[in-house]
């Protein structure tokens, strides 16, 4: 009688060959429900959109710049990125945590198949976050006053995010095979990105996954200067890098895999080298060429007699820039009241997105600074640099203005809104609506003190054509030098001011 022994098979091979790709295929499908299904995961994706509906509008209101919104998108994918990882790491540990890993040996499937399969099942999670990344900025492109180019390389920085964090944690459980070794992770990487993310603007700081910019300056599109595209390249090749190591890790010694390791680590050097290279002379000249002589770069259009130059992503902008001319002049009294200005659209763009220089008041005759960012808060500013102009003749003079011709100057700029105390609230630096203050605009601000906020308050408490016609009947008077908050009231018909006529 003969008896047969059926002898197990060693781990990591086998029984059938070919079959393999349908079961790590099968695999990756079951991961990736179960890895889109997790707690930490879900209340990640939860956050990101709860984060975005409710930062929707509030950075640009309702004329974003997509240069900048692209890079908004890399935010929320950091939180989403540190949970695939800790439930990537915690599920490659399943079998270990479980005591199963012997049963595993008389599967088909070798470790480096499963480890595939963790793989695969990140991709699709990176997935889901370039569907919320496209959702994200899609909803800002789609609103009628954005402007701009976005770049397709700075929205893939989220997904890839999600795919290199995925992938560490994976790589992670391969090597450690600790529960307790991906926590440590995510803390040393959030010590490391705070250390690094306050390190200036060095070449080192593209070695982080995503590169948060410390100003709140836009620039035209061909003057960021940002490596977006060879940041994704690393990105990518260093995720890929990642989860090839931890196959071959897992004992998946396949010449495709080596080549693959292989490529990607080119892919990473590749990115990461070209991403330091700083900016090119010929960035740096466009920069200074927009900065010192926009005029060279700007289209101009005619509007009511008034001149509106923008650089060429902002054309759509001059419709709301005359609209608000238009109505600041109809204030106006005397020639003022058909006085024809100069918009000249202005940018420091010389520090990149490095910095917010300021902008110095323009000497020539009738001329308006106004910035690159709309909407908010910029369009009371604009509309007193308009009026300053309108008044004084131009930035420089208006900037300078520390008498009551405030008073008419601050009755241009918001008179004419719906809700004229909102738009001074607006307008002034510590959003106040009495006492003494600083009025922003474009360029230099200028000092408005108490007695004139009382007077102006009196003004814009009557009718708005009762204070329109007061103000134009005295126009004169109101716009000549030294001029006193008594006398402004006297003129105007409005009580005498108690507070200091001092400016600082």
């Amino acid at each position: 009688m003969t008896t047969l022994v059926e002898k197990p098979l060693a781990p990591g091979t086998r029984s059938e060959s070919g079959g393999s790709f349908k079961a790590v295929l099968a695999l990756a499908l079951f991961e990736s429900r179960r890895l889109l299904t997790r707690i930490p995961v879900l209340l990640a994706f939860a956050g990101y959109l709860g984060w975005t509906v409710w930062r929707a509008g509030k950075a640009w209101g309702d004329h974003p710049a997509l240069q900048d919104a692209d890079r908004a998108t890399q935010n929320a994918p950091l939180l989403v990125g540190l949970a695939v990882l800790l439930s990537v790491n915690h599920a490659a540990l399943r079998s270990r945590r479980y005591g199963t890993e012997h049963h595993f040996a008389v599967l088909p499937l070798p470790l480096w198949c499963r480890t595939v399969a963790h793989a695969l099942s990140v991709v699709a999670v990176a997935l889901v976050t370039a569907v919320c990344v496209a959702g994200q900025f899609g909803r800002e492109a789609l609103r009628p006053g954005a402007i701009g180019h976005g770049s397709p390389a700075e929205l893939l920085v989220g997904p890839l995010i999600v795919l290199l964090s995925g992938l560490a944690g994976l790589l992670l459980a391969v090597l450690v095979r600790s529960v307790l070794a991906a926590p440590l992770l995510v803390v040393f990487g959030l010590f490391l990105f705070a250390f690094l993310s306050g390190t200036g603007d060095g070449a080192g700081r593209w070695l982080m996954p995503a590169v948060a910019e410390s100003t709140s300056n836009t620039l035209p599109s061909d003057l960021l200067g940002r490596p977006a595209a060879w940041h994704a390249l690393y990105l990518a090749g260093l995720a890929l890098t990642l989860g090839l190591v931890a196959v071959l890790a897992a004992g998946g010694r396949k010449p495709a895999v080596l080549a693959g390791t292989a490529a990607a680590l080119a892919m990473t050097l590749t990115g990461a080298v070209a991403q330091s290279g700083g900016d090119s002379p010929r960035l740096v000249k466009a920069r200074e060429r927009a900065t010192v002589h926009p005029e060279q770069t700007q289209t101009c259009a005619r509007r009511d007699g008034s001149t509106y130059c923008a650089f060429p992503e902002w054309g759509p902008r001059v419709a709301d820039w005359a609209t608000v001319v238009d109505r600041v002049r109809s204030l106006a009294g005397g020639t003022a009241h058909e006085q024809d200005i100069v918009v000249r659209q202005r940018v420091e763009a010389r520090y990149g997105l490095s910095g917010d220089g300021a902008l110095a008041p323009l000497e020539r005759p009738h001329e308006v600074t106004v910035g690159t960012r709309w909407g908010g808060n910029r369009v009371p500013e604009f509309a007193a640099a308009v009026a300053g102009v309108l008044i004084a003749g131009d930035e420089k003079a208006s900037t300078s203005i520390c008498d009551a011709r405030v008073v008419p100057l601050m009755w241009l700029a918001v008179g004419w809104e719906s809700d004229p105390l909102d738009a001074l609230r607006h307008v002034r630096l510590d959003d106040s609506i009495s006492g003494s203050a600083m009025v922003l605009q474009p360029t230099d601000g200028l000092s408005m003190t108490t007695a004139q906020t009382e007077v102006l308050r009196a003004l814009l408490d009557l009718p708005r054509d009762e204070a329109g016609a007061r103000v134009k009947d005295h126009w004169r008077e109101l716009t000549a030098p030294k001029l006193t908050a008594a006398r402004a009231a006297e003129l105007l018909d409005l009580p005498a001011p108690d507070g200091e006529d001092k400016c600082s």
